[in-house]
């Protein structure tokens, strides 16, 4: 005989409609029930007591995860689609429709900003049986610093280099320390792909840049879109490789570190595979157009709701 389930099936569904609810239908001052809150108010639904922990194997088993969110930004740049095709067309070869030349280079360039040196008040326990590895919780701030990087796009190299601070003057000296370096100093163009950061924003920087090698292009991202730029990409694998976990006896050890990492890099280039091109970005801008729409229905609804309230 198949013993029959504690909470069966109809039951389940109530708990799945509760969670799912709008928290502001509730009448509570909360953005978000705890497995607590829901297990109540599925007790007094259900007529029966049930557990937070029954709660959350319910809710756990099904696809619907009312309690995840995600952030999202809706590009205000009236120009991203623009912007972010001419990065595009770099990434692909080419530059106001032709093709680029053996002596052109893209340069994609941003800051790691504030890398801390955490100098553990307790050595870290190495790995043994059974055992990870242990990193003491508790740390003396060992200053930071500003990591400022160029990524060559089409040869896959690196080229970095550590400061104080960030800023136009220390931006320069990273244009400085490439520029001055072969291939890019018998270069023909050098095409640098930079956000909107304060050390490198708008006409001015463009400007600026060109004056001070006439062979040197800026092109910015779109606002909010510096995940176009790939050295991005460079960025999250040194944290991942070699900023995580931040384990460091001085700031000088991080710097080191970074430059080791660098010549590791060096040795064996490789271009990063980039897929996300012109039709991508379309694909993109579709979703987000239909978000944006949606969002805009949600908003009336809400409004007409809160309207017949009033009325009534």
């Amino acid at each position: 005989m198949v013993a029959r389930p504690l909470f069966p099936p109809r039951d389940q569904a109530v708990v799945k409609a509760i969670a799912c609810e709008s928290v502001g239908k509730t009448k509570l001052p909360l953005s978000r029930l705890s497995l607590s809150d829901l297990a109540a108010q599925a007790s007094k639904a259900l007529r029966r007591p049930i557990s937070p922990s029954t709660v959350w194997r319910i809710l756990d088993a099904d696809a619907i995860k009312p309690w995840r969110y995600r952030y999202w930004i809706f590009p205000r740049d009236p120009l991203f689609v623009e912007k972010a095709g001419r990065v595009l067309d770099l990434y692909a070869g080419s530059w106001d429709g032709k093709l680029l030349g053996r002596k052109d280079f893209i340069i994609s360039s941003d800051e790691k900003t504030s890398i801390q040196a955490r100098i553990r008040t307790h050595a870290a326990l190495p790995t043994g049986p059974e055992r990870c590895l242990r990193i003491e919780h508790e740390y003396e701030r060992g200053g930071a610093l500003q990591y400022l990087a160029g990524w060559d796009v089409r040869r896959g190299r690196v080229m970095g280099r550590c400061e104080a601070t960030t800023g136009i003057v220390p931006f320069g000296r990273l244009v400085d320390q490439v520029m001055r370096a072969e291939p890019y100093r018998s270069a023909d163009r050098v095409f640098w792909v930079v956000d909107n950061g304060s050390s490198h924003r708008g006409q001015k920087a463009i400007q600026r840049l060109r004056k001070r090698y006439r062979k040197a292009i800026l092109v910015h991202t779109p606002v909010h879109a510096s995940w176009l730029n790939q050295v991005e990409v460079y960025f999250s694998i040194i944290q991942r490789k070699v900023l995580t976990p931040n384990d460091f006896a001085s700031l000088q050890e991080v710097e080191r570190r970074l430059r080791l990492y660098e010549e590791l890099t060096n040795r064996e280039p490789q271009p990063f595979d980039w897929n996300f091109d012109r039709a991508a970005l379309r694909r993109l801008m579709e979703r987000i157009e239909a978000r944006k729409n949606a969002a805009c229905l949600h908003a009336d609804e809400r409004s007409n709701s809160r309207r017949r309230k009033h009325a009534a």
